[in-house]
């Protein structure tokens, strides 16, 4: 560029108040030499100059994050997160936003641990005084963080309290009697940087009196133009013409109430393409899992993910790691976990009401990884060993009765943010604490909202309420009937109803609790395929191809249940309430006497 045409920008910059840009602009010419002598003969006789340094992440040191050694940052093997900055990337010295003063500490950008989860300087667990009161412990059994705060969530209160970017103002713009720059809050958070200058220029031109005013009194300190006149520069008239593209015919917060978005943190080796040689994850124990979780122990599997323990060297706790299977169906449905389990985390701040903690998620080598807090055996294994070794009933009434207790409490809480499980059995139930006798559940992988389109086919057959079996709509009281299996199973240590077909539950259901109202068979879209016209059980012989009419086995809960405590028996009977309309809900089901009885 000429030196005719470098001046005429600076002329530019300087005339429209745009002294951070030609400072920048300067200090560049300044340094390169080759024009300086024409523009600036005064600098041209002094001293070069040096720019200062990038600005970069802070980098995470392992040693205060509890990871022990590392290896080399500039290690070939290193991983980066798709947001993360490489080495050569520079701040941007002509933006219309000025790095704020305390952005420019020395910091590297090879981040070695701050992979799946970003920690930039908006948004550091450790300093973001937003998240739930309990207190990490590093591996040295130091606190990180604020005491009293929980680093991987936030309330709603914290979350609504979020304003929008600092844009420095003027002295006559942030007064209380010039709001000519004020924003909704949360139309900022939606808008992309583009978006939010043609914003902000827009409200900053709105009226001619206020705009007069920031004339006459220089406003130039928020990098923006003072001079509003009527000849617009092209790039205003460029950025105001983007204007009918931006959806401003939504009222108010309609937009917000309507979606929502969070971010997939996509986690790869360095110079290489996410494309992997086949589609199963190989799990290497003692090995360094997405840069930051050390594998310690496989703990299972289930038909769609796998399940390791870990360690996480930012952290220092103790991690469970879901994997999910790279398949669509199954990627699909744990995102609508990842969203639920937030959802239900952020309105549960204290962890009061029993429901798994969601920690990170990122996507890995063509799977998706959920990570949660680490708990001990579900209910389902915990009994299996109990009984297979010979060990003493740890299910007893009183012990049984706490866990009860909790199961209702978790579920009033989901039913009240209106969210259906759709999945509860012993598994998906996990100890906490074996002495305390604490739980949580897990698994909202199939949950789903009231709002949803439901699906016809949801909860495990043995634990499947009638009205999902016979294809009548259903709500959270499906919830509430398997709670009532689980705890007769775990009382008793059999099935209640054991997953064979379908027609030989309803039998089972029939014989034990009661014959199904004749207007739930008639409503029933599935009703057909396990009753007669007459409403008479029948099944195919696979044998004989033919038809034969089932008569169902008369039993009582009593009978299963092998206890006299009528209490408890009629608290079982209580849950498990053929009849949908009939059957209580969460919180009618805490009132029971039985939860309230003191045993001995």
């Amino acid at each position: 560029m000429a030196a005719s045409e470098v001046k005429a920008v600076l002329d530019f910059l300087r005339k429209n108040g745009l002294v951070t840009a030609e400072s920048a602009l300067r200090d560049d010419v300044v340094e390169r030499g080759d024009l300086c002598s024409f523009l600036f003969p005064d600098a041209a006789a002094s001293p070069r100059w040096s720019p200062p340094p990038p600005l970069r992440l802070l980098r995470s040191a392992p040693d205060e994050a509890g990871a022990g050694t590392s290896t080399s940052s500039s290690s070939s093997d290193a991983f980066l997160s798709m947001t993360s900055p490489s080495t050569s990337e520079l701040m941007n010295p002509y933006g219309f936003w000025p790095a704020p003063a305390e952005a420019a500490e020395d910091s590297s950008s090879d981040m070695e641990f701050g992979t799946a989860r970003e920690y930039n300087n908006d948004s550091d667990i450790f300093s973001n005084v937003f998240w739930y009161d309990e207190p990490l412990l590093s591996s040295t059994g130091s606190p990180l963080g604020i005491p009293g705060e929980d680093p991987f969530f936030m309330t709603i209160e914290a979350e609504e309290s979020f304003g929008r970017p600092d844009a420095p103002l003027c002295d006559c713009c942030a007064g209380s009697g010039n709001d000519h720059m004020e924003m909704p809050e949360k139309e900022l958070q939606v808008l992309s940087s583009s978006e939010l200058v043609t914003d902000l220029f827009e409200n900053c031109d709105s009226g001619s009196d206020t705009r007069s005013n920031c004339n006459r009194n220089g406003c130039t300190d928020n990098g923006f133009a003072s001079n509003f006149d009527e000849g617009k520069s092209r790039k205003e008239s460029e950025l105001l013409s983007l204007q009918p593209e931006i959806n401003h015919d939504r009222t108010g917060d309609a937009y917000d109430e309507e979606f929502e978005v969070f971010d997939l943190r996509i986690i790869h080796r360095k110079n290489r393409t996410g494309f992997e040689e086949n589609k199963d994850l190989p799990i290497v124990l003692n090995s360094v899992l997405a840069g930051r979780y050390y594998i310690t122990e496989y703990l299972g599997s289930a038909a769609f993910s796998k399940v390791i323990q870990a360690h996480d060297l930012l952290t220092g706790i103790d991690v469970c790691l879901k994997i999910i299977k790279n398949d669509k169906d199954f990627f699909d449905q744990s995102l609508d976990e990842i969203k639920l389990l937030k959802f239900v985390n952020k309105h549960d701040p204290a962890d009061e009401r029993h429901i798994l903690r969601l920690y990170d998620y990122f996507y890995h080598q063509e799977h998706l990884f959920i990570v949660c807090e680490l708990l001990r055996a579900n209910l389902y294994e915990f009994q299996k060993y109990n009984q297979d070794f010979g060990r003493e009933q740890y299910f007893n009434l009183p012990r049984l009765q706490i866990i009860t207790r909790q199961c209702l409490e978790a579920l009033e809480y989901l039913h009240h943010l209106g969210v259906i499980h759709c999945d509860l059995k012993p598994e998906n139930i996990l100890i906490k604490s074996y002495s305390r006798c604490e739980i949580k559940i897990i698994d909202l992988g199939s949950s789903c909202f009231h709002t949803d389109n439901l699906c016809l086919y949801v909860q495990s057959r043995s634990y499947r309420a009638p009205e999902v079996i016979l294809g009548l709509p259903y709500d959270e009281k499906i919830d509430i009937w398997s709670i009532g299996c689980i705890v007769a199973e775990l009382y008793s240590g059999e099935v209640l109803f054991p997953n064979d077909t379908l027609v030989m539950s309803l039998a089972r259901m029939i014989g034990m609790i009661g014959r199904i109202d004749t207007e739930m068979l008639e409503m029933g879209r599935e009703t057909h395929k396990y009753f007669t016209d007459d409403y008479e059980l029948y099944h195919i012989n696979e044998e004989t191809n033919q038809v034969e009419c089932i008569n169902p086995e008369k039993s009582s809960l009593e009978h299963h249940l092998g206890n006299s405590d009528n209490e408890f028996i009629e608290f079982v009977k209580y849950l498990l309430e053929i009849n949908p309309q009939k059957r209580p809900t969460a919180r009618e089901a805490l009132l029971h006497p039985w939860l309230s009885y003191k045993y001995e």
